[in-house]
């Protein structure tokens, strides 16, 4: 189990990079605005959203890579992207400049979102894949985490109201938010040194007919028989591949495998709009609404940062002793609970310290359920031929609804006020719990292989293979 930890931490550096760039914008935020005199909110919109552009592209690119190339390559890729992005922003001379290199770092956010969390699942023990890919999850907080921390510790404070100019000519203005972005190749250039080290998932190479190397790394990871057992369930599910037509985005929609690539985009989907990272993104502005001064507001977003972290702790070991299925339902259904009870808080008029512990609950909720079962799911549901590619669409869908939450937040805000915001989201959770008890299926403690006939064989065949002798 060393080793095997060894290798899903590394690889799990993909979603600390992925969380550390995803929010170390937010507090070089006012300070590249001012150099950059990003004084349009269109402008400032899409300085902050424009690496969504780049994870659509590396969620595309990351199916077709991890087919061709394998699941190994393109994480090396990705870490690349990280560093050269973290520069490149950081020296960025123009706004135009600026724009582009956060694309480049969205492309490597793409790829190391969908393919990290399917290398681990590939690599790691049936009885111990949901803690393992959970562990992605935790290194997303913790990227979070440090970004914000690393954020305060470099910025100088700022006393009082400053203007845009003044900002601009303090040593944030000109020194700092560069720094906050370079920082960022630290972790990715650690993360790029140790991927050169782990060995590539033993499925894509039982895929490219490497055997030996396989088995190899299957020796590494268990016992001998472990290994055999192992290697001959991938290598059974790879003749039966090699029978069907090649991997492609026409071979998503074949009957058999349309309905579980359909559950896979829904619970990707599902996972943005929830509503959770509306509290992430605009923060500042919920807790405003609910009458806290800006140092208030402070405290309360590092008390959300810490509660996400614990929680998310918590839930490494849940994954696999309580099951997937059941951890998605009680965390539809204790959204659903919060979001109902923050609506009221709001239409009551009620403010202040409850709408923070509200908040504060459903944030544990997320974390403790959706947050790392989904991508758990995701790694494991869709067969090992289409897995690459499967992973890309579902990944691209939740990009893309990820998007849609974060574009539409203030538009609906303004129409329909907090309280009918809230409410908004808790029919979509309502709408999910339904969802995941009629659609989704129980995934814990059965081989990936195993798992590929359970869901790719229609019921009466399979009853029918029950009642043949053995």
């Amino acid at each position: 189990m060393r080793y095997v930890w060894s290798i899903c931490l590394v690889a799990a550096c993909g979603g600390l990079l992925f969380g550390y760039d995803w929010v170390v914008i937010g507090g070089a935020k006012p300070f590249y605005e001012a150099w950059f005199s990003v004084t349009d909110p269109a402008a400032s919109g899409w300085a902050m959203s424009s690496a969504l552009v780049g994870c659509v592209f590396g969620a595309l690119l990351s199916g077709w890579s991890a087919d061709k190339l394998g699941r190994r390559m393109p994480l090396i890729v990705a870490a690349l992207l990280f560093v050269v992005s973290a520069l490149g922003t950081a020296l960025a001379s123009s706004f135009a400049l600026f724009i582009g290199w956060r694309i480049v770092g969205g492309i490597g956010i793409g790829i190391a979102s969908a393919l990290s969390p399917m290398y681990i699942a590939e690599i790691s023990p049936a009885d111990r894949r949901g803690k393992f890919v959970a562990v992605n999850q935790l290194t997303i907080v913790i990227g979070v985490l440090a970004a914000q921390l690393i954020n305060l510790m470099i910025a100088d404070p700022v006393a009082g109201e400053a203007t845009q100019a003044a900002l601009r000519e303090s040593w944030n203005g000109q020194y700092g938010w560069r720094w906050m972005f370079a920082s960022a190749a630290v972790p990715s250039l650690l993360f790029l040194g140790l991927m050169m080290w782990v060995p590539e998932s033993p499925r894509w190479l039982m895929l490219a007919g490497k055997r030996e190397r396989a088995l190899k790394t299957l020796n590494k990871i268990g016992s001998p028989d472990y290994a055999q057992q192992t290697l001959q369930e991938i290598a059974h599910a790879v003749q039966r591949d090699r029978q069907q037509t090649r991997a492609s985005f026409a071979s998503l929609l074949e009957p058999r495998m349309r309905p579980i690539v359909l559950t896979g985009m829904v619970l990707a989907i599902f996972q943005q709009w929830c509503g959770i990272n509306v509290i992430f993104n605009y923060a500042q502005e919920i807790f405003a609404s609910a009458g806290f001064d800006i140092n208030g507001t402070l405290k309360s977003i590092v008390a959300t940062g810490l509660i996400n972290l614990v929680a998310t702790i918590v839930a490494l070991p849940l994954v696999d002793r309580l099951g997937r299925r059941k951890l998605m339902l009680l965390g539809a259904g204790g959204l659903t609970l919060c979001y109902a009870l923050i609506a009221g808080a709001y239409t009551l008029g009620i403010t202040g310290w409850p709408v923070l512990i509200l908040v504060l609950a459903a944030i544990a909720v997320y974390a403790l359920t959706l947050a790392p079962v989904t991508w758990v799911l995701l790694a494991e549901i869709f067969p090992n031929r289409i897995r690459g590619l499967a992973m890309s669409v579902a990944t691209l869908a939740l990009w893309i609804a990820c998007f849609v939450l974060t574009y539409t937040f203030p538009l609906l805000n303004a129409s329909l006020g907090a309280a009918g915001s809230f409410m908004l989201y808790g029919v979509i959770c309502a709408a999910g719990f339904v969802f995941v008890l009629r659609r989704v299926p129980e995934t814990k403690g059965i081989s990936l292989e195993q798992l590929e006939q359970q869901l790719t064989t229609p019921a009466a065949a399979r009853g029918e293979q029950a009642r043949q002798p053995q």
